[in-house]
């Protein structure tokens, strides 16, 4: 259990952080970022290679359930840079066509959320964070 609260530490860090790098993005506060999917760092990676390198710290890089944890994170890690960065950008294109469709036509759809993923740099910070919280965290 104390692998898993470390975790949450760190998704809950990468969470504020995310406030003040949309800041830095947009010059203004959003608070949403709290929240909201996507941006930097990413949390879900944040969270799962605390947890990963709590537990081989905890129970040894060479044992088995760190090896489960290692292998959880990189699949976690390779979803928030590949599928869900594909299905963002499938959003922004198809946004993209009704805001060109209603050049010419009357269309009421609803936007399509467009940032459902991270990009690389994005899953690098949350692996730089997730690595800092679970070697520092004693040290706090």
């Amino acid at each position: 259990m104390y692998a898993l609260s470390i975790g949450m530490v760190a998704w809950f860090l990468a969470q504020i952080f995310k406030v003040f790098t949309s800041f830095l993005k947009k010059r203004k506060f959003d608070m949403y970022a709290l929240v909201a999917p996507g941006g930097m760092p990413s949390s879900h990676t944040s969270f799962v290679v605390a947890l990963a390198l709590r537990i081989g710290i905890i129970d040894g890089f060479r044992s088995t359930v760190f090896g489960i944890a290692a292998a959880f994170a990189l699949i976690v890690m390779y979803d928030a840079a590949g599928v869900r960065r594909a299905a963002g950008l499938q959003a922004q294109k198809i946004n993209l066509m009704i805001d060109e469709f209603q050049i010419t036509h009357q269309v009421n759809e609803k936007r399509l959320r467009e940032i459902l993923g991270h990009t690389p740099l994005e899953v690098f910070g949350g692996i730089v964070l997730g690595i800092l919280v679970g070697v520092f965290w004693k040290l706090w």
